[in-house]
């Protein structure tokens, strides 16, 4: 079964780097200045800054749903992001690199399942979730801090 990894959209983000940090505040945001590489992920070109970039952490809701699993969490966007345009099947190196929860979601917004696996791993995990009809999208998370990494769709 054929997938795609995708990132967030630039534009939701763009605005707020143009804010001073008291307005970050006001969108529970932080400037930040990556200080290693890997350790600032970011959700839109969906690779790790490099040190001395400029990041944005945002608390971000990256499951809208009317369901318990609701969810926002802290994520990375870095100021000069472009959007990741990953090809069919593609797994980014930000994810290989990484222990990762996936998780399956069916059309409202329920989960129907979830794996720990080593990134390398994420490709095998992905074709056995989406084995299931029931399987809508998955949800890409770093295992240890719990923060949404990617959403994968079937291709």
């Amino acid at each position: 079964m054929s997938f795609q990894i995708k990132g967030l959209p630039l534009a939701v983000f763009t605005p707020l780097f143009k804010l001073p940090d008291t307005g970050l505040a006001t969108h529970a945001a932080m400037r930040m200045t990556a200080d290693r590489r890997p350790g600032f992920p970011c959700r839109v070109s969906l690779c790790d800054a490099h040190p001395g970039e400029t990041v944005l952490l945002i608390n971000y809701e990256h499951l809208p749903v009317a369901t318990p699993y609701r969810s926002r969490h802290a994520i990375f966007v870095r100021e000069n992001a472009i959007e990741a345009q990953l090809k069919i099947d593609e797994v980014p190196e930000v994810l290989l690199t990484r222990l990762l929860s996936v998780r399956a979601f069916d059309s409202v917004g329920m989960m129907i399942d979830a794996h720990v696996v080593e990134g390398r791993e994420l490709a095998p995990a992905v074709n056995r979730m989406f084995e299931s009809h029931r399987v809508q999208y998955l949800h890409v998370h770093n295992a240890k801090p719990g923060c949404f990494a990617a959403r994968v769709e079937r291709a």
